[in-house]
Parts: C-alpha cells; sequence; structure tokens
C-alpha cells in the first residue's frame, strides 16, 4: 500500500497495483490558439500553464507501472453523437463541426482533437474517445477498469469543473476511490477550479481526495 500523507481531507491510502490514471481531454483544441477553447473567448495560456506537472505525473505512473487512459472528447465526423443542444448552445466563433485552423473543431481525427505532445500517449496506453463530459458515458471506460481490476483511479487534465469533475462523480458513483491531482488540472476560471476542489473534498471527501503532483509521485516510490 502507498500513503499521500497530505491528500486533503485527509491521507489518502491506495494500492499502486490496482490504480489508473486517466488524464482528460489534453487536447489541441482545448489548449491552443485558435482551438474551441479559444472560440469561446477563452485564455488557453491558463490550461497550458499545468503541462509541466501533468507530463511529471504521467511520468511517475509510467515508471510505477501505473495504467494510464488518455481522454479525448471528439465527435463522429456525421455529427451523429452530437446532440444539436450542445452543438447550438451559446455563441462561440467557431461550434463543433465548423471548420477551423486545426481542422473541423472536436471531430475525430482532425489534428484540433488530438492530445498535446507535451502530454501524448506512448504506444500501448489507451486512448478513449467520448462523445459526452463524462468519460463513461458511451464507452467502454467501465469494462476497461474491471478488466484492469483497478479500485482507485487518479485524475488529471481539462477542465476541472466539466470534464475533470464529471468523470470523477461518474467513477464515485461506480464505487472508485478518487483522487483529483490538483497542480495536473485547470480551468479556464480559477474560481471554478478552486470551488470544484472544495467540493470534491468536502463533508469527508464526499467524491474524493485531492493532492498536487509530486506527493503523488512520491507515493509511488519512483
Amino acid at each position: 500500500m502507498a500513503r499521500i500523507a497530505d491528500a486533503l481531507p485527509f491521507a489518502f491510502d491506495f494500492d499502486p497495483a490496482r490504480t489508473a490514471l486517466i488524464v482528460i481531454d489534453m487536447q489541441r483544441d482545448f489548449m491552443e490558439p485558435g482551438g474551441f477553447g479559444a472560440s469561446l473567448g477563452n485564455n488557453v495560456s491558463l490550461l497550458r500553464a499545468i503541462i509541466p506537472a501533468t507530463a511529471a505525473l504521467i511520468a511517475g505512473c509510467r515508471a510505477a507501472g501505473v495504467p494510464i487512459i488518455h481522454t479525448r472528447e471528439c465527435h463522429l465526423p456525421d455529427l451523429s453523437d452530437c446532440p444539436p443542444a450542445k452543438r447550438l448552445r451559446g455563441a462561440p466563433a467557431l461550434r463543433i463541426g465548423d471548420a477551423g485552423p486545426m481542422g473541423r473543431i472536436l471531430i475525430a481525427g482532425e489534428p484540433g482533437a488530438e492530445i498535446i505532445p507535451e502530454v501524448f500517449p506512448l504506444p500501448g496506453e489507451t486512448v478513449i474517445d467520448k462523445p459526452g463530459k463524462g468519460a463513461f458515458h458511451a464507452t467502454g471506460l467501465s469494462s476497461l477498469l474491471a478488466g484492469l481490476g483497478v479500485e482507485t483511479l487518479l485524475f488529471a487534465g481539462v477542465t476541472t469543473e466539466v470534464c475533470v469533475q464529471t468523470t470523477m462523480r461518474e467513477a464515485n458513483d461506480r464505487g472508485f476511490d478518487c483522487l483529483l491531482v490538483e497542480d495536473a488540472t485547470e480551468s479556464y476560471f480559477p474560481a471554478f477550479k478552486a470551488a470544484t476542489l472544495q467540493m470534491i473534498r468536502a463533508q469527508g471527501a464526499i467524491v474524493g481526495w485531492t493532492a498536487p503532483a509530486a506527493a503523488v509521485v512520491e507515493a509511488l516510490g519512483v
């Protein structure tokens, strides 16, 4: 067993042999100029600030033999898995499926939907394309984790209050112990990230725990 003594709201004990890291949506469309995030008027540099910590976390998990699962939020080219209510909401400069500087926005196979080079999956690492915010919705994630014998999930990625929190809450409902890595997740709105961290660990870790990447890597003994 491993322990993260400084985790919040209290120490987090876990078995690395039954743990997986889920890295949510570290995609060009969210993290680079010209993508979907920028088309919504957001400052993508806020998200890019987590790249070093996320890369260090991924490296530590690889060294410890912890499986890494990467997700990408994207849709089929014909948009048959993208509800109109999702595509037409708000007033972005570019909508899902529109042509942008990195290809069609959030469409599977387009350059913008790909994971950024700094945290790109290694051969053999699982990549799950998901049509919704949560990584369990309309994917094979549940079966994959069951096959791996996973009981504990570490979370990183973007954005904290949307796809990361949604997936973590889905995992909590499925009985996983969950820890969100504080400096390996980010929002376009810092106040939203802060509120999400507080909600997750409130009332005795009602959804899960939080801890910095260095503490996780140290607990893994690498």
